[in-house]
């Protein structure tokens, strides 16, 4: 989109504070008519508190500053106000309701009607147009589905069909396809290049540099709450590094740390034949006859499309947290053990960092310090049966924040109050409070900003060199291919390859990926 296109979107000197933090300073951001626009930063930059400001959910008053939208002034007190003119936004944290079908989160509050709108609630008419909307999106499960039985990614896609309902002008996407597989990802990346040809904006949040190299017609970087720059693309030279430049204010080299093997030991942890059961449908395998194994100091990568089951494997083996009629054997050191609980996982020193880290990974209402130690108080405990030591609480949490580089000032704040990057840090230090033998790291780096992810590679590399096992599951082949030792492919619930990482490249994963080329590997 050339820079004669009419502005859509002006936001002029946003500043917006809150106590302590004055998150946005003097920010403005130029967004023209029918033209995808990136905007890239850190965790913490302000990106998405840009974002709810023009969305109202930093109602008119809050922030400094003027919006100007289709050549007028707005001044919105609420986001059904946004809505209205046509700007919906899709949160990187979802707002769908778990326990409702995919056709009820989609026409929440906006449900068709029969007799002209004022009777009942047409299901015929909703069902339709849901299949129509999921179709769009490139998601074939039925819409009486429940929320809670799709993965994050499919959820993501169920939040698009639902902002797609709408009359959309400006649409404006904070991390898209920040839980999709690169097969995925690329889907809707063609489809808001659909959505451009039809005259919609597109405001779209990422971490994934590659994918907005590929799209966007511009690109504004903010770094610590202001406005660094705004690239036209159509001029040219825009590559990574230089949004990296601009995101950091330095160059980021070796962003994957360096490993040969050298300290990969004999295998330790073995799975055989292992098979699960989905928990709501039981004639379906979501793990079919699995067989792999880890080595001491060793990261294995497990890759694998959406729904092929990378998920649903690892929560099976972490105390069954997945899954019915679950069969199989596990081994630990030559010697089969019993994992039926998670208590019984973290006994045999096995850990399991959650894809969705806000859900399952964190109690949002905790500070930094309890989150650290919550699963293994044992280990905190003063003499005195059931008290916790708050001086060793205290000082370990502090001794893991300092050692990751969580971005607070003290561990006595709240872990809602942290960007991703760093709450995703707070995670890893909760299990690696627990000692662990072997960490399962599922989608670690997902919405996190390319230096918070640098950071956490290496963390994963100091925790190999230290003798763990690491099993990291990952839609981003990059990051596979950066960090892993060797990698499984998973296509339908059944392990298809495995290759040494120097033998490994996308293509051939992704070969792998999509379809059974070998039996199961032992």
């Amino acid at each position: 989109m050339g820079t004669d296109a009419p502005a859509i979107l002006e936001m002029r000197g946003i500043t917006k504070r809150f106590p302590g933090v004055v998150a946005l300073d003097n920010v403005n951001l130029t967004v023209r008519a029918g033209e995808i626009h990136a905007i890239c930063g850190e965790n913490g930059a302000g990106k998405s508190t840009l974002m709810k400001v023009l969305s109202g959910v930093y109602a008119y008053g809050s922030y400094e500053g003027d919006i100007v939208y289709n050549g007028e002034t707005v001044q919105f007190s609420g986001i059904k106000q946004s809505e209205a003119a046509g700007i919906a936004i899709i949160h990187q944290e979802l707002a769908l309701i778990p326990e409702l079908s995919i056709t009820e989160n989609i026409f929440l509050g906006n449900e068709p009607r029969k007799r002209g709108g004022r009777g009942s609630i047409d299901w015929r008419a909703a069902h339709s147009r849901a299949v129509e909307l999921l179709a769009r999106v490139g998601l074939s499960d039925d819409p009486g589905t429940k929320i809670k039985s799709i993965g994050v990614g499919k959820q993501q896609l169920v939040e698009i069909a639902k902002a797609l309902n709408k009359n959309v002008k400006l649409l404006i996407l904070d991390e898209p396809t920040a839980a999709l597989n690169e097969s995925d990802s690329q889907h809707l990346l063609d489809l808001l290049r659909g959505l451009k040809s039809r005259g919609i904006t597109s405001i779209m949040i990422s971490h994934k540099l590659n994918e907005i190299e590929a799209i966007a017609d511009a690109i504004t970087i903010l770094r610590d709450g202001h406005t660094i720059e705004t690239i036209d693309v159509s001029e040219g030279g825009v590559d990574e590094d230089r949004i990296i430049r601009g995101m950091v204010g330095r160059v980021l080299e070796n962003r994957f740390p360096a490993h040969d093997g050298s300290t990969i030991g004999e295998v330790f942890f073995e799975v055989r034949d292992w098979t699960v059961r989905h928990p709501l449908v039981a004639e379906r395998l979501v793990a079919k006859h699995s067989s792999f194994n880890v080595r001491r100091g060793e990261v294995v990568g497990f890759a694998g499309l959406m729904g092929a089951g990378r998920t649903e494997l690892a929560m099976s083996i972490f105390g069954q947290s997945y899954g019915t009629k679950i069969s199989g054997q596990v081994f630990l050191d030559g010697q089969e053990i019993q994992i039926r609980n998670v208590e019984d996982a973290i006994k045999h020193g096995i850990a399991y960092v959650s894809e969705d880290r806000k859900a399952l990974g964190l109690n949002l209402l905790d500070d930094i310090k309890t989150s650290v130690v919550s699963a293994k108080l044992s280990k905190i405990s003063s003499k005195r049966i059931g008290s916790i030591d708050a001086f060793k609480e205290h000082a370990v949490a502090d001794e893991y924040r300092k050692s990751l580089r969580v971005k607070t000032p003290t561990v006595d704040e709240g872990v809602s109050k942290l960007s991703g990057g760093n709450q995703q840090k707070v995670v890893l230090a909760k299990w690696m409070f627990t000692d662990p033998r072997l960490l399962i790291l599922d989608e670690p780096t997902r919405g996190i900003d390319v230096g918070a992810k640098t950071e956490i590679y290496q963390i994963i590399r100091r925790l190999a060199e230290s003798g763990a096992g690491i099993i990291l599951i990952s839609s981003e082949l990059p990051e596979l291919l950066g960090v892993a030792d060797r990698i499984y492919t998973i296509f339908e619930g059944r392990i298809t390859d495995e290759l040494p990482v120097a033998q490994a490249n996308p293509e051939s994963l992704m070969r792998s990926m999509t379809s059974i080329r070998k039996k199961d590997v032992a």
